[in-house]
C-alpha cells in the first residue's frame, strides 16, 4: 500500500498542475528510504515535461532526467497551488518538497519507507524499474502472457501476483479481489493454472484495477490523493478485510490465511484450487 490504483490516481491528479511547470528547487526533511542522489538545487530551472507511472513508481520527467517517486507503505503526495511563500508550514511527516513556479509538491510519509530518487538521462534503465513485469492495464497484458509467467512456478498464485517481475503494480488488496472474482483459490500453485483460468484472472485483474482507479484507490490508513481526497474502493471490496463476514456470492463465511507474511482473504466455497 499504496498500490497501482493509488499511484495512478495520484498521477492523473498531478498531471494538469505539474506538466509544463518549472522547478525552482527542492527541500529535504528527514531521510527517506534512499537518498535523492543529486543536489536539490541542481533541479532548479528544469521544466517538468510529463508524469508517467511504472508499476507502483511515479516518474516525473524533467529536461535532464527524471524523479522516481515511490510512496512506500504510508506515503502520499500533496499539491499546494500558488506561491511557496504563502503555503502552510510543512508538517512533521513532509520529508520532500518540490518547489515550482505554479506551486509546491509535498511528500508526506509517516513511516519513511518511500523515496524520491533522481536519475539523469539518457542512461540505462534504473535498477528499481529494470525487473518490473508487464503493466496489467496495458494492451499487451493478457491471459497468455500471465500463463507463461506463472506456469513454470510452484509458488501460490497469490504470491506470484505480488511478485513485481510477474506483473507490475499489483499488491495485496487487488490480488485478493481479482482472485475472488476469477474464482481461484489464492493457495493454488501457479503451475496448476490452465490457460483458460489465467485468461479469466488477467481479465478480472484488469477490471479490478480499473474499478479501483475510478473509485480513487483505497484508503485504509494514510493514503489520500494530491487534493486530499480519500479513496473509496475499500467500501466496494468483496473479500479484502472481510474475514468471517458472509460472502456476497454464497453467503458462507470468508476465510483469512497468512501468505508470505501478508493477509489473504478469500471464499473457500467460491474459489477453487
Amino acid at each position: 500500500m499504496p498500490e497501482l490504483p493509488e499511484v495512478e490516481v495520484t498521477r492523473r491528479a498531478l498531471l494538469g498542475p505539474l506538466r509544463g511547470s518549472v522547478v525552482r528547487g527542492a527541500l529535504l526533511g528527514k531521510p527517506l528510504r534512499w537518498p535523492l542522489q543529486c543536489a536539490p538545487d541542481s533541479l532548479a530551472g528544469q521544466r517538468i515535461d510529463d508524469i508517467e507511472r511504472r508499476g507502483k513508481y511515479l516518474l516525473l520527467g524533467l529536461q535532464q532526467g527524471r524523479l522516481i517517486v515511490h510512496l512506500g507503505m504510508s506515503g502520499s503526495l500533496r499539491w499546494l497551488q500558488g506561491a511557496t511563500e504563502t503555503a502552510p508550514q510543512p508538517g512533521p511527516h513532509e520529508h520532500f518538497r518540490l518547489l515550482t513556479d505554479r506551486g509546491e509538491l509535498r511528500m508526506n510519509d509517516p513511516r519513511r519507507f518511500g523515496a524520491v530518487i533522481w536519475q539523469a538521462l539518457p542512461g540505462p534503465q534504473h535498477p528499481l524499474l529494470s525487473h518490473l513485469g508487464p503493466e496489467p492495464l496495458e494492451a499487451g497484458f493478457d491471459g497468455e502472457s500471465l500463463w507463461r509467467a506463472v506456469h513454470p512456478r510452484r509458488a501460490a498464485i497469490k504470491l506470484l501476483l505480488l511478485d513485481q517481475s510477474v506483473v507490475a503494480g499489483v499488491g495485496n488488496i487487488y490480488a485478493c479481489e481479482a482472485l475472488f472474482r476469477a474464482g481461484i483459490d489464492p493457495r493454488t500453485p501457479g503451475k496448476r493454472l490452465s490457460r483458460e483460468r489465467c485468461a479469466r484472472l488477467a481479465a478480472e485483474l484488469r477490471a479490478t484495477l480499473e474499478q479501483a482507479v475510478r473509485a480513487g484507490g483505497s484508503t485504509l490508513r494514510d493514503f489520500c490523493s494530491s487534493d486530499g481526497s480519500h479513496g473509496q474502493f475499500q467500501l466496494e471490496a468483496l473479500v479484502y478485510g472481510r474475514a468471517g463476514q458472509p460472502c456476497r456470492r454464497c453467503a458462507r463465511p470468508l476465510a483469512h490465511v497468512a501468505q508470505g507474511q501478508r493477509s489473504t482473504y478469500f471464499c473457500p466455497s467460491c474459489q477453487r484450487r
